[in-house]
């Protein structure tokens, strides 16, 4: 039995709770910033309103502090959105934690002083001299492991025995882990396949979203080796199989399905998606500077055709 302390009390923290808890782990919960979230986990009945059920009553809630994150710990996994990462890694390093680290946000952040795009274990380790961190990613929706639907994921730690005594502390007959050395390209794969979802949303018929999906993988690979990351990640559950569970269905293809329809990205927004985070428009704005700067624009179209879709508002011309 393990003591775990997940940070982020969202869907996905808290679906994460679940398979950890019946691995017979101790697993206490805290959240920073949602209220929602916060009254969610310290209710009695521990009904989560984005996951709609009730939470093992065995998981323990605890107000986020210096003290909670001092507390003796096995695993820290860390389940806040990218905008929450420097904040937790400041925290994380002014109380000197050894603990190991595990990473579910999704994501890339551009550096403007140093013109580059870091991953969010680049970040830990370059920002904040953390190197004890792996990366948990590929094609999990927080409802569906919440329901204990049979799920894969791949833990991603260049030191792959550190990988693997983290999986043993998680894995269940429905949560499944696999394991890579390759953490750069998982990394850059989890993030840009909700651009390319996107992307793929756009297509208006099977026939057509199938070849955008081809065309982005393409686009994935020349990316992947140009962040030198391994091209076979690619094919793994961090490229091909988060990107289908994303095109499937979600906010990105939503998105990306009416701009197929010929919205601009701002009427879209506006008129049936006011309220909802659109992760591939967040992460297009971070990269662009980055991306429009350094990549051929000839190797990556359809990013390029997306990208003057939400920071120039024009018409989508991928169809």
């Amino acid at each position: 039995m393990k003591k775990i302390i997940i940070i982020g009390g969202g869907a996905m923290g808290s679906a994460f709770t679940i398979p950890c808890l019946e691995n017979n782990n101790k697993v206490t919960i805290t959240e920073p910033y949602s209220k929602r979230f916060i009254r969610d986990l310290s209710s009695k009945g521990k009904f989560h309103s984005a996951l709609k059920i009730k939470l093992p009553k065995k998981l323990k809630f605890k107000k986020f502090s210096k003290d909670t994150l001092k507390e003796k710990s096995d695993l820290i996994v860390i389940a806040l959105s990218l905008s929450g990462i420097d904040f937790i890694a400041r925290e994380l390093k002014d109380l000197k934690i050894k603990t190991p680290i595990l990473v579910l946000t999704k994501g890339l952040k551009y550096q403007k002083k140093n013109k580059k795009i870091f991953t969010i274990s680049e970040q830990f380790k370059k920002n904040y001299n953390m190197s004890n961190v792996s990366v948990l990613k590929g094609p999990c929706l927080a409802k569906e492991l919440a329901k204990k639907n049979q799920t894969s994921v791949v833990i991603a730690n260049k030191n792959i025995k550190v990988a693997k005594s983290i999986g043993k502390i998680i894995s269940t007959r429905y949560y499944i882990t696999e394991y890579s050395k390759d953490v750069v390209g998982v990394e850059v794969c989890s993030a840009i396949k909700n651009i390319y979802s996107m992307i793929i949303g756009a297509g208006q018929s099977l026939n057509s979203s199938s070849n955008l999906f081809q065309k982005s993988i393409l686009e994935m690979k020349y990316l992947i080796k140009h962040f030198k990351g391994k091209e076979e990640t690619i094919s793994g559950l961090a490229g091909v199989g988060d990107l289908y569970v994303s095109a499937a269905g979600g906010r990105n293809s939503k998105m990306g399905s009416y701009l197929g329809k010929g919205y601009t990205f701002k009427n879209a927004k506006k008129r049936f998606m006011p309220n909802d985070t659109v992760e591939g428009e967040q992460l297009a704005r971070e990269i662009a500077p980055y991306i429009l700067r350094k990549i051929k624009k000839k190797k990556i179209p359809l990013m390029i055709d997306l990208l003057n879709a939400i920071l120039k508002n024009k018409k989508i011309k991928i169809n």
